[in-house]
């Protein structure tokens, strides 16, 4: 995720990330600025065409069109940025739930106990986990190295690798419990906080893997489309030649608003504006270090 100011109204303008908007449509901004050059050319000095009622009802049409489509773009931009707060909401529950569930151990296990050990490793494991799991991508095998050999060969990389450490955490846990390390209050505090977990992980998939309507996106692409391109018909005997930049601003505001809902609807990605997953998942590292 991009690190900003959110209280600098200059700077903003002249800073061009990867993902600026307006260095990915510049060469769709280009071909719609020529394509008004040319319908322009055509109707002032090819065609010699004059405003008349028909010109007037195309402005009306647009107008009327315009509304609704900053409507759909509204809605859609809400809905995108929904999903994202959602999973950052979400993350922030596994941060406060990984701390509680360190506090806990710390507090019922002595300091020597080979318990603390193995919770100090594997609750932040599961962040990354986690991570990996949400962004498609391997699991790495460097972050077993501090778990028992016996619980790192029993990992399966083709299967689902967080619920695999949350049964090892309940499994332990359980462990625990016929050891008399835990008292039935006890047990049962600690259940609640790993069950948190595979509930956190369930609705993190929810949001990945329940994407926004493709026929629902598609319709407002192409309502984008349609409208830049028959915009230039009507406004051209109002405007000259001006249609030609202007054109191209509207198209860029239009297109810029459906990039970004594009991006920040799936919050689990690597893109600069989504979560940043792995600046969490050290955080908790680093939280339940200091707690155990």
């Amino acid at each position: 995720m991009i690190a900003h100011d959110p209280k600098a109204w200059f700077t903003p303008p002249y800073h061009f990330h990867r993902s600026d908007t307006l260095r990915r449509l510049f060469p769709w901004i280009l071909l719609v600025c020529a394509y008004s050059g040319v319908i322009a050319w055509l109707e002032i000095e090819y065609w010699k065409l004059s405003e008349n009622s028909y010109i007037s009802n195309v402005n009306i049409m647009h107008t009327l069109l315009g509304f609704v489509l900053s409507f759909l773009l509204v809605f859609r931009t809400n809905t995108a940025y929904e999903r994202w707060w959602e999973g950052r909401k979400l993350w922030g529950q596994l941060i406060n739930n990984s701390r509680n569930l360190a506090m806990k151990i710390a507090a019922i296990l002595p300091d020597d106990s080979r318990h603390r050990t193995f919770f100090r490793k594997i609750i932040p494991l599961y962040a990354n986990a986690l991570k990996s799991h949400l962004r498609s991508e391997d699991t790495r095998i460097e972050l077993f190295d501090h778990l028992p050999e016996h619980i790192v060969h029993k990992l399966d990389m083709e299967k689902h690798v967080p619920n695999q450490i949350a049964a090892f955490m309940f499994r332990h846990v359980q462990d625990m419990r016929e050891e008399q390390l835990l008292d039935g209050y006890q047990f049962l505090a600690l259940n609640t906080e790993l069950q948190s977990f595979t509930d956190i992980c369930g609705a993190c998939e929810r949001i990945k893997n329940t994407p926004i309507p493709y026929s629902y996106s598609v319709f407002i692409k192409k309502f984008i489309l349609i409208y830049i391109a028959t915009l230039p018909f009507g406004f051209v005997f109002d405007l000259g030649y001006w249609v030609v930049p202007i054109v191209g601003f509207i198209f860029f505001v239009l297109a810029s608003l459906e990039l970004i809902a594009e991006e920040i609807e799936e919050p689990f990605g690597a893109d600069e504006n989504d979560l940043p997953l792995s600046r969490m998942a050290k955080s908790i590292e680093a939280h339940v270090e200091e707690i155990i």
